[in-house]
């Protein structure tokens, strides 16, 4: 006999455990130590990363917030719109009192891994040594940069790139006499959670 209740169209989210693992390898964290922060079992969140098991909403959102992430980033489809964004439209802003500005590009791609930034960088500023997890590409567009990466160092013009891997100890300085502007791209873990200061465009 057949059920008479119709069928309801549900529009099923996909949810791919790939996300979970990929964001918790950037993070750094071990199955053990995200189960821990999140509150759900080891042996759950194994199942769920290799797509055996599907969680709850209430347990996806404990996943999200573990890993510094809205729920949106497991379960939002994207749109081609939302791919967009507009060179008159993007918000410059700076992290805390830094004298750099950036422009995001990337948006928020459920499950992406890359984010890019257009970074203006004032004549005289230097950066900190710095090395992390995640690989980098870097495009200048205008100005003159020393980029400093393990021991060597380069001199980037106006149309040079470099690519490398983020753990190897790099800085990057304009010893030019005007501000110089570079698109950065990268898997490196995005900016959540800092003080961000919107800045008004010229």
């Amino acid at each position: 006999m057949n059920d008479p209740t119709p069928a309801l169209g549900l529009e099923k989210t996909p949810l791919s455990g790939q996300r979970i693992r990929d964001l918790r390898r950037r993070a750094g964290l071990t199955l053990q130590a995200l189960s821990d922060q999140a509150g759900i079992s080891v042996g759950f969140l194994s199942q769920v990363e290799r797509d055996k098991g599907t969680p709850s909403l209430g347990t996806l959102a404990q996943l999200a917030s573990a890993l510094g992430v809205s729920i949106e980033y497991f379960i939002a489809t994207p749109k081609a719109n939302d791919s967009i964004t507009r060179s008159q439209e993007r918000e410059r802003f700076a992290i805390a009192d830094s004298s750099l500005q950036y422009e995001r590009l990337s948006t928020d791609l459920p499950g992406g891994t890359l984010t890019s930034l257009m970074i203006h960088i004032p004549v005289g500023y230097s950066s900190e040594l710095t090395s992390h997890a995640g690989e980098e590409l870097i495009v200048l567009l205008e100005g003159t940069v020393r980029q400093t990466l393990g021991d060597s160092t380069f001199v980037l013009n106006a149309g040079d790139t470099l690519h490398f891997m983020g753990d190897t100890p790099h800085s990057f300085a304009n010893i030019g006499d005007v501000p110089a502007r570079m698109v950065w791209t990268g898997t490196s873990p995005r900016l959540i959670g800092q003080k961000r200061t919107r800045l008004s465009r010229d």
